[in-house]
């Protein structure tokens, strides 16, 4: 067993300075210079064109724009490397798992991968200058892999396929846009048919008035079907699926079998997190392992996270953050069963 430890990173203010706080924090992590040795590895370059990358952000997401300038001062980087590292445009994505449960006043979700992508970061920030305050465990930075917003959006998604890509958003960074600028369900919807997407992936959605949906989307279309269930397969854009989807399909039909018998929110994320059920996943050589198990309460806006398995969630009061509350832990702690390295954890 490996030891996972996530920071907790709580901060009201501007982009800008939000992303400078970040990167003075990371300045002493050992995340990005195990990235750079990763980068290194694979001998490909992630990013295509900085100009149109900065166009794209300047259009769809000004204010992380500057989230990322901040990054860049801090860090003292150049602006190309900053948004190779955090714009979210151009790069590519490993495959991976991911189940997602939901229910008019819940969302339960699995992010499966691989640890070597793993950043133990897990955010909550409100914005002084323009969008909505969000909370939600982070990717590439200024991206997330699930989340909640102050209105009750609540997002998570699933990967389909990195074949047939385009020049678009990936995953995480679509993820931060939805909840940012979305209050609703429609409006996100809207968002995910304006915005050009990397990949294709289902976006499953929830929000305080019970209402549950997933889009699946590619970088040719979206569409947006009713569901409580969402696994790592298309049920109307099955063109875009991948070859193999049997455990895909499994997962879906357990999820399927067993919600109705579910008394509450605990249940389901019990369903999810038991490392002796049929959900959680140890395929971390395949970039498919169970690393976090999330919970999103939209109505009363309370979130949770759990590192690895059998584990009670770590409960956070977002809208009383959200209100003045003070909000002191730092860190959430986990163990998970791997021999692979958490890059924001050790040095090689």
């Amino acid at each position: 067993m490996k030891k996972l430890t996530s920071d907790i990173i709580a901060f009201k203010g501007s982009h800008y300075d939000f992303g400078y706080h970040q990167g003075q924090l990371l300045k002493d992590s050992p995340l990005l210079p195990n990235r750079e040795r990763q980068r290194q590895a694979l001998k490909k370059e992630l990013l295509v064109d900085e100009t149109t990358a900065q166009e794209i952000l300047q259009a769809f997401a000004p204010r992380i724009r500057e989230e990322i300038i901040g990054l860049a001062d801090a860090l003292q980087w150049s602006m190309k490397d900053a948004i190779r590292d955090f714009g979210g445009y151009y790069l590519e994505y490993v495959r991976s798992g991911c189940s997602i449960l939901t229910s008019p006043s819940f969302m339960v979700r699995n992010y499966d991968s691989a640890p070597q992508g793993y950043e133990g970061r897990f955010v909550l920030y409100a914005p002084s200058d323009g969008g909505l305050a969000t909370i939600g465990p982070t990717m590439q930075i200024t991206g997330r892999t699930d989340g909640m917003n102050e209105k009750g959006l609540t997002m998570g998604y699933n990967f389909i396929n990195r074949r047939n890509s385009a020049d678009g958003f990936i995953c995480n960074m679509v993820g931060r846009l939805l909840l940012e600028n979305c209050a609703t369900i429609e409006e996100a919807i809207d968002l995910l048919k304006e915005l050009p997407h990397r990949r294709s992936f289902s976006y499953v959605l929830s929000d305080a008035t019970g209402t549950n949906v997933v889009a699946e989307v590619s970088p040719r279309e979206v569409i947006v079907r009713q569901a409580s269930v969402s696994t790592n397969h298309f049920t109307h854009l099955t063109q875009e699926n991948r070859y193999q989807t049997d455990d895909s399909v499994r997962r879906e039909h357990v999820l399927l079998s067993r919600k109705d018998n579910l008394s509450g929110v605990y249940e389901a994320f019990r369903l999810l997190n038991d490392s002796d059920g049929d959900i959680f996943s140890t395929k971390y050589s395949t970039a498919s392992g169970t690393l976090h198990t999330s919970l999103y309460l939209p109505e009363t806006l309370q979130a949770g996270i759990a590192l690895g398995p059998d584990r009670d969630p770590f409960i956070v009061d977002f809208g009383r953050w959200i209100d003045g509350q003070p909000f002191h832990a730092k860190r959430i702690n986990g163990w998970i069963d791997t021999k692979f390295p958490f890059p924001h954890m050790i040095e090689h």
